[in-house]
């Protein structure tokens, strides 16, 4: 009998038991995550017409004009896995959905890659030395560097794609929602000492991204992260259609951070899985390191000014996030709701689509409560 354990990445599927958890009481926990769905229609465009997204904000025309494809949704789906084995699943977890702002998480990935391949030096260094563009000249933007686009902390100002950065102001301040009208005018601050939640920046980041590349950020994505974790091939990452740019004579598509206007990351929950799990083992994958030594734990790392936040990843600090979840738990998160859960302490991942996010704590709560 062989009783070496399997790597952490197997995602094979064994008992709940088998791993030190009730099975019983993880049923509870999927039965409540199931009666607890999004409110979101199947089209995600509500009776009057409007995407669920811009008018969950409170946007108006023209800031909530659709750019990229809209993709209607399934049902509630998701995955747990614990030490790297899936002990539940429910709904269909290989059917691909839009997953909004689960791809900021994605672009601090590819980050970490253009870090680990020299094309960032730091993630200290002004975004702006590269020069492959305007968009880092004025006073206001010259002194940006990685890190605060990252943190969301950069106070970018201008317009990319026909969206100006003045749609999110005040959009979230903290860990709630500002009091004044997201979309209204404030004075913006020095780079690097105010957070705000702000998509037109994270789509500067990854066009940025792509300056760096030379290459479209999906195919970098597929070719070093989704094809040796052994994703599937249904995943795609949508863009504007408005987007497209030169990159040494080549038209090539700056993708989004998230579907805030339509496009960005479609994709299943079981790829999720294995995106979550290859961040919760530090960046390898079957022994191959894909991301660089020590990029995982600068994720987690909280912002000076927001410690709720990573670099494009929520943390739990003080456990405001979620009270139920170790404080050690960080999370991709996207409106609608999709989630992507670490908890290094159990050495739990799940990933669930389609939440009613009022009661994505209620689900946690069940979760730990099956160990």
């Amino acid at each position: 009998m062989n009783d070496v354990a399997p790597p952490r990445t197997t995602m094979r599927t064994v008992e709940p038991r088998a791993v030190g958890m009730d099975g019983e009481r993880l049923a509870q926990a999927i039965a409540f995550v199931q009666a607890h769905g999004s409110p979101w229609p199947q089209s995600l465009y509500n009776p009057d017409g409007r995407f669920c997204l811009t008018a969950e904000a409170g946007e108006r025309a023209p800031d909530d004009e659709i750019l990229g494809p809209v993709t209607p949704r399934g049902g509630p789906a998701g995955l747990i896995l614990r030490h790297g084995q899936v002990v539940a699943e429910w709904g269909d977890a290989d059917r691909p959905d839009m997953t909004f702002s689960v791809a900021k998480s994605y672009l601090s990935v590819l980050a970490g890659l253009a870090v680990g391949d020299g094309l960032i030096g730091s993630l200290d260094d002004r975004v702006g030395e590269g020069g492959h563009d305007s968009g880092f000249e004025s006073a206001q933007n010259r002194d940006i560097t990685w890190r605060h686009l990252l943190q969301q902390t950069s106070e970018w100002e201008g317009t990319l794609f026909d969206k100006p950065d003045m749609i999110d102001r005040h959009r979230q301040v903290g860990a709630t929602a500002a009091a004044p009208a997201k979309g209204s005018f404030r004075a913006l601050q020095p780079p690097g000492t105010f957070w705000e939640y702000n998509d037109v920046r994270v789509n500067r980041l990854a066009l940025s991204l792509l300056q760096r590349f030379r290459e479209p950020l999906p195919s970098v994505l597929k070719r070093r992260i989704m094809d040796p974790i052994g994703a599937s091939t249904t995943w795609r990452w949508d863009g504007y259609r408005n987007a497209t740019v030169d990159i040494d004579g080549t038209p090539m598509v700056s993708v989004p951070g998230g579907g805030h206007w339509g496009g960005g990351i479609v994709i299943s929950a079981r790829d999720h899985a294995r995106m979550a799990l290859l961040v919760a083992a530090d960046g390898v994958w079957d022994g191959n390191r894909l991301l660089p030594e020590g990029w995982c734990a600068e994720l987690r790392r909280p912002c000076a000014v927001a410690p709720f936040y990573g670099l494009m990843w929520w943390l739990n600090t003080g456990r405001e996030q979620y009270p139920a979840a170790a404080e050690s738990s960080f999370f991709a998160l996207g409106w609608g709701s999709h989630i992507l859960w670490i908890d290094p302490e159990h050495d739990l991942v799940a990933v669930v689509r389609w939440i009613d996010r009022a009661h994505a704590n209620g689900f946690i709560k069940r979760v730990l409560e099956s160990l």
